[in-house]
Formats: C-alpha cells, structure tokens, sequence
C-alpha cells in the first residue's frame, strides 16, 4: 500500500509528537517529519517533498497563513489547517480555505487527549481527503467553474412549499459561495450539510451573508424555514429538517457521527426524504467518502429531483461519485451549471 506522506508544521512539541504517534498509527499515512515553524518547514518540503502538510496557524517567527500563502504561490500542495478555532480562529482558518486549504480540523485548545480519538479520526481523514484532491495543485488550485448565466437576478421565483436539501465536504467551503450568490433573495428555503468544525460554521454563515441576496445563518434548533433563507448545520451537531403543521423547521441534536461526520449529510438528507418527499430538492456536492449517497437515494425514491456535481468540477469526486453508482442521481451538473436547474426547478413549483 502506498502511503501518504505527511508533515506536520506545529510550534509544540507535545502537539507533533502526539500526533507523529497517533497517525502513524495509520496503514496508509505515514509521518515523515515534523517542523516547530515555518522557516524549518521549507527545508523540509525541499527535502521530502511531502503530500500533505498538517498546518498550525499560530507560530513564532512566520504565522501559518503567511507560510500558506507563500506556498500556494511557490509550491502549491495540499494543506490541512489544524487549529484551535475561536472566533478569531476561524475568520484566520476561513481565509486559509480562500487561499487553498483542502481541510480545516479543529485542535482542542485546553487539553488534545479529550476526545483524542474522534480528532485523530477526523484529521486522519482529512489528510486522505487532502491527498485526493492533489490533482488540483500540480499548476496551482484549480479555479472553479463559472456560473453560467441565467435570469435570476432580475427574475422574482414564484414562492412555493419547496425545500432544497444540500451536502458537501472536502472543496465545499467554495463550491457553496459560488452556488449561492448565484441566487436571488425570493428563492426557496435551503438546507445545508457542510462538514465543519465546531464554530467554524457560524463564521462560514456570516461571511456568505455578506456576499448573498439570500439570509444566511448558523440553524439553531427550531428554526422555521422560510423563503428567502438559507440554514447551515452548526459544526459538531446534527441537523434534521421537520414537519410542524404548516410548516418545516429543523432540529440540532448531538449523536453519535455518521460516516465518520458530525454533521452528517446522510441524517439530514434521510429526514428530507421523510418530512418533504416530492417537495423537496437534493443535491450533492464535492466531497470524499460516501455521507449522503443513500439519504440522496431515499430521497429520490421519495419524489425529490436529485442533483449531483460532476467530476470535472469537484476538489474530491468521492460522495457524488458514490450517489451516481447507486443510482440516487438524477442529473449530473457542472458546478456553474447547477444554480440555473435550481433556479428552473424553483420556478417549476
């Protein structure tokens, strides 16, 4: 089996070492040296050339996204963040997925060995996701594609009881800004899967309010869904869309992760599937591993129309690629091509 070759560039000692012993544990990653700093890391890219880089944001004499940018620029390769994300971590570790970062995985700031399992299991995932999307970097991360053109900004879309149902992972960040500022501000309700850290999201949701016609929030547990409003899973919880009457809303609860995620698309897309059946639209977007891929399909056994990104567009063609294989897809689109069918299918009713 070929191995992942990793470096960690982290200035604690306890945090390299621990995480040398931890991934290394791994079949199929292997840890091939380490660096307290980002001038040490550049020697040590020279000398290894290694696959992916496990970053830290916060170090002495060069910060993490200083380094990252200059490599981008210099060598670009993929880049895992691995970072305590307060608020002001996050608008750092959002900025670091705008220059190119594959992963952001949150580090405990208070003490790594709680909860060491779960977060060796996310990096190490992360590292494997970083890993497949490394096509993208050999001239530099790929652009995405264009939005085609399409009558929705000076188009009103009929107000309807439709609910559109999104997931997405590795290259999500991006693929969901592009998507979404490509709507206009009557469209349908829309939920979002996007695997995320604790915190991360709301910042995420802040910064996609900025640039949208749409409202764009954090979902809180009840919130009611209404047109005009986009509703992104919080990072760490589950969220499920539900029926009140009249009226859909989603509930956040914790519970074990599913397909490794926590939020999961698969939970998210399963509840779509039973409470909006033929009102509702999924769809599918860049991601490794197969979260959603059966939610996908029972929703379209349900009556939704099912959309997949196709491969030519995605950072890691892995969850859509998986929907497409069991039959859960009804079309396949283009990242830019994707806001027009949603656009067409809001119009439709």
């Amino acid at each position: 089996m070929e191995k992942i070759k990793v470096l960690i560039v982290d200035d604690s000692a306890l945090v390299r070492s621990l995480l040398t012993h931890e991934l290394g544990c791994c079949p199929d990653i292997e840890i091939i040296d380490t660096a307290p700093d980002p001038y040490i890391a550049r020697d040590r890219i020279i000398q290894h050339n290694p696959d992916v880089i496990i970053l830290d944001v916060e170090m002495p004499r060069m910060d993490g996204i200083t380094f990252l940018e200059k490599l981008m620029q210099s060598r670009p390769m993929p880049v895992v963040i691995f970072s305590s994300l307060t608020p002001a971590g996050c608008q750092t570790a959002l900025r670091a997925t705008q220059l190119g970062a594959v992963e952001v995985v949150h580090k405990p700031s208070l003490d790594l060995s709680t909860g060491l399992n779960e977060t060796m299991e996310v990096l190490a995932n992360a590292i494997r996701a970083a890993y497949c999307a490394r096509h993208r970097f050999k001239e530099g991360p790929s652009p995405l594609s264009p939005v085609k053109s399409h009558p929705s900004d000076n188009a009103v879309i009929k107000a309807t009881d439709k609910i559109f149902a999104i997931g997405s992972s590795t290259g999500g960040t991006e693929a969901l800004r592009v998507l979404l500022t490509a709507l206009p501000s009557s469209f349908p309700p829309i939920v979002i899967a996007q695997h995320m850290p604790e915190h991360f999201t709301k910042t995420f949701a802040d910064s996609l309010m900025k640039i949208c016609a749409m409202e764009v929030r954090e979902a809180k547990d009840q919130d009611v869904l209404c047109q005009g409003l986009v509703l992104i899973a919080p990072g760490n919880h589950h969220m499920l869309l539900r029926r009140n009457g009249t009226q859909y809303q989603v509930q956040i609860k914790d519970g074990p992760m599913v397909y490794y995620q926590r939020p999961s698309v698969e939970v998210l897309f399963d509840s779509a599937a039973k409470y909006a059946g033929s009102n509702a639209v999924g769809v599918i977007l860049t991601g490794m591993g197969r979260d959603g891929a059966m939610g996908l399909k029972h929703m379209r056994e349900a009556g939704a129309f099912t959309i997949a990104q196709d491969e030519a567009s995605c950072v890691v063609y892995g969850m859509p690629k998986v929907a497409s294989e069991i039959g859960a897809v009804e079309k396949v689109l283009s990242l830019g091509d994707i806001p027009g069918e949603l656009i067409r299918l809001a119009n439709k009713g």
